[in-house]
């Protein structure tokens, strides 16, 4: 066999849909878990200055916070040697298919019933990201109305003769009680938060962060076909040699 040959076959056992998949989670998980830890801490900040400048008022914020960024170490932890071990997985079933194919069966049912596990798996894990992109989303959904109400306040065509009364309340979305002060920040002060770098960095950075959920989403759903038409294959396949060993056995 040929040097070409050679890398010919080596080619044809590439899972590329799973290697697909593999750059997408990493890429994905890399921007939602490094983006969203960036922007919850700026956006604590912000908080602390701006909106509840009493530590009392946000101490449950803060520990929630807190807590999500730990998430965050464990989400990226995880994904980092489940996708590995996915890219794995498919190389193997890949290799067995095409064996399959070749009549050289070599799989066994305690292969094929790890592969529906990961099937399952993955398929867990897509809804739980379904529920994180979903939730990723609703700090965009805040910081986009603070920047359009600034923005509108700030364009020549508005015709605001009381700036003051243009005011954003956090109170009302449940971040911080009701008790907390200011609270809420109107006019000017409403325009000079708008233009901290907190708040622009955190509102992009929010922005990447659902971006990054969305594609790692994505890298799952490509998992969870990959590995579905895998195992669909070689238990179609070991099906029919079951039945032909049956027939040329009764023959």
């Amino acid at each position: 066999m040929g040097c070409f040959e050679c890398c010919i076959k080596c080619l044809g056992g590439v899972p590329y849909a799973s290697l697909v998949a593999t750059i997408l989670c990493f890429s994905g998980v890399a921007l939602f878990c490094g983006c969203g830890h960036v922007a919850l801490t700026g956006t604590l900040t912000m908080l602390e200055n701006h909106f509840s400048q009493i530590t009392t008022d946000h101490a449950t914020l803060t520990i929630v916070i807190q807590t999500m960024q730990y998430v965050i170490y464990g989400i990226a932890s995880f994904f980092f040697i489940y996708g590995i071990i996915l890219l794995a997985e498919g190389f193997y079933t890949t290799s067995a298919v095409k064996k399959e194919l070749q009549s050289q069966f070599k799989t066994t049912v305690c292969g094929r019933c790890i592969t529906a596990t990961f099937v399952f798996l993955t398929y867990i894990l897509g809804l739980a990201f379904l529920g994180i992109f979903g939730f990723s989303a609703i700090p965009v959904f805040l910081f986009y109305n603070m920047w359009t109400t600034c923005a509108a306040m700030k364009s020549p065509m508005a015709n605001i003769t009381d700036p003051d009364s243009i005011c954003v309340d956090v109170r009302q979305y449940g971040i911080i009680p009701w008790n907390a002060t200011p609270g809420k920040a109107c006019g000017s002060t409403l325009g000079d938060i708008c233009s901290t770098s907190e708040f622009y960095l955190s509102f992009h950075l929010y922005i990447v962060a659902c971006a990054g959920a969305g594609t790692t989403l994505i890298a799952l759903l490509i998992y969870m076909m990959a590995t579905t038409y895998n195992y669909a294959v070689l238990k179609f396949m070991s099906h029919g040699i079951r039945r032909s060993a049956k027939f040329s056995e009764s023959y």
